[in-house]
């Protein structure tokens, strides 16, 4: 354990700050196509998809939500994990988070580049590609390490700069969505909704994020529950009207391989169009910034716990940053980005997000058992600070009562655990092959950082 005078990280976020971090995480590039794809599944029931989609993943944030109010370290789903079933099984999740992160982070510089090459061909290919990789990830490093208030006025103003287009192609498109495109509903199978819902609960993952910089935020077995909470509400609105702005105004939708630039040319011209290429762009920068925020934290619980070499739970004496954590998951990133290894490794990340949801709403329910436990053992003197399973959240293992609870008992975690099961159900072969190889680099992992030292 650290000592008393040791460097630790500065609580210096509210409410707010969590659910722009969420939000961020959620809305990436992924809204400015994913549109057309749905529309190509379902037709016009394309917005009533994303908020059907919008509320069952709710239900998922619910449980984190509950969970994220017991624990006051950084760590997220990695916590409620590792209390709940033990140190390997939250090893796991912490793994797999911070391996998503990292992927994702390469996978977004990439996708930042060449959709400037659409400006800006040079940058598609060689040095130039490379200059502005290393640029992106070199800002957003320097950034977090000088300190978690800057890192989340950037990322506060980047999820505002995101937000800001499609706001104005909601507020100004909704003027023009033709009702007769809404007029004949065309029947839908099975198997196209099934494939559109499972598209789209791709398409809303991110937010687990948030509970992630417990650790620095200034009461967050209040706010981190407020902040799950707000980011579904906040992106499943944006989402369900931009794809009903988009539906009802662009025609043919399913042939268009930018809808929202798009639709947003035909009642705001090419200002319109261009406005929301700027907004991607901000989109993906502002998402790549959090990718390094989250992963590192990752990171950092993981070391913190005992988990990973204490080298990564290394605090910065002037910032009070995990830096070394910070440095370790830019350099990776960087590597797989420059090397196009994130594209192999992309396949991870649809078991990754299944295994981090379905042990957080197991954990939902394991937990509430243990606090009914220790209530009958203790009777009116609950609540208290009680131990579960092996190694809590914190070094001694104490966990704390909800300060949040799931209304409808153990419903909406069974709920939450079935649409969770919907990505394994829409995972093809690769990405269950892929997800059981980093499961198994993990438990590889595990065991060396964790076997007894001679």
């Amino acid at each position: 354990m650290a000592g008393a005078d040791a460097p630790a990280l500065k609580r210096a976020l509210g409410r707010w700050d969590l659910t722009a971090i969420g939000v961020n995480q959620v809305i990436g590039s992924a809204i400015f196509l994913l549109p057309a794809d749905v529309a190509r599944l379902v037709g016009p029931w394309g917005p009533f998809a994303f908020m059907a989609v919008g509320l069952l993943s709710l239900s998922i944030a619910l449980c984190f939500a509950e969970v994220g109010s017991r624990f006051e370290k950084t760590g997220g789903p990695y916590l409620p994990a590792r209390a709940a079933f033990g140190r390997f099984v939250g090893f796991e999740v912490g793994w797999m988070m911070w391996f998503t992160r990292v992927t994702s982070q390469a996978s977004v510089a990439n996708g930042l580049a060449l959709a400037l090459a659409f400006y800006w061909p040079a940058l598609a290919i060689g040095l130039p590609r490379m200059s502005l990789i290393a640029g992106l990830t070199i800002a957003v490093t320097w950034i977090n390490v000088r300190g978690i208030k800057q890192s989340s006025w950037v990322v506060n103003a980047l999820t505002i700069g995101k937000l800001v287009p499609l706001a104005i192609v909601i507020l100004a498109g909704i003027w023009f969505i033709e009702p007769a495109r809404f007029a004949e509903m065309p029947a839908v199978t099975q198997q196209q909704l099934s494939s559109a819902l499972i598209l789209l609960i791709f398409a809303y993952g991110g937010y687990e994020v948030t509970g992630v910089l417990a650790g620095e935020a200034a009461n967050p077995r209040r706010d981190v529950p407020f902040a799950f909470v707000a980011t579904l509400i906040t992106v499943s609105i944006v989402m369900s009207l931009t794809s009903l702005v988009v539906t009802g105004v662009l025609p043919d939708l399913g042939a268009s391989r930018t809808p929202l630039a798009d639709t947003a040319a035909i009642f705001l011209g090419a200002g319109g169009a261009l406005m929301v290429a700027i907004g991607s762009a901000t989109s993906m920068t502002g998402n790549n910034m959090g990718q390094i925020l989250n992963g590192s934290r990752t990171l950092f619980a993981l070391a913190e716990n005992g988990d990973l070499p204490k080298w990564f739970a290394k605090v910065h004496p002037t910032y009070q940053t995990p830096s070394n954590a910070i440095l370790f998951t830019a350099v990776i990133a960087l590597t797989l980005a420059l090397t196009g290894s994130f594209v192999a490794l992309a396949a991870v990340s649809a078991i990754a997000r299944l295994v981090m949801y379905l042990a957080v709403c197991a954990a939902t329910l394991v937990l509430r058992k243990h606090d009914r436990e220790i209530a009958a053992q203790v009777g009116a003197h609950f609540p208290v600070r009680h131990s579960v399973s092996e190694g809590g959240s914190d070094v001694d293992g104490a966990v704390a009562p909800a300060k949040f609870t799931v209304p409808l008992g153990p419903v909406i975690p069974i709920v939450a655990s079935i649409v969770a099961l919907g990505i394994l159900a829409g995972a093809s072969q690769a990405q269950l092959t892929a997800g059981a190889g980093a499961l198994a680099a993990g438990a590889v992992l595990f065991f060396i950082a964790t076997r007894p030292k001679m």
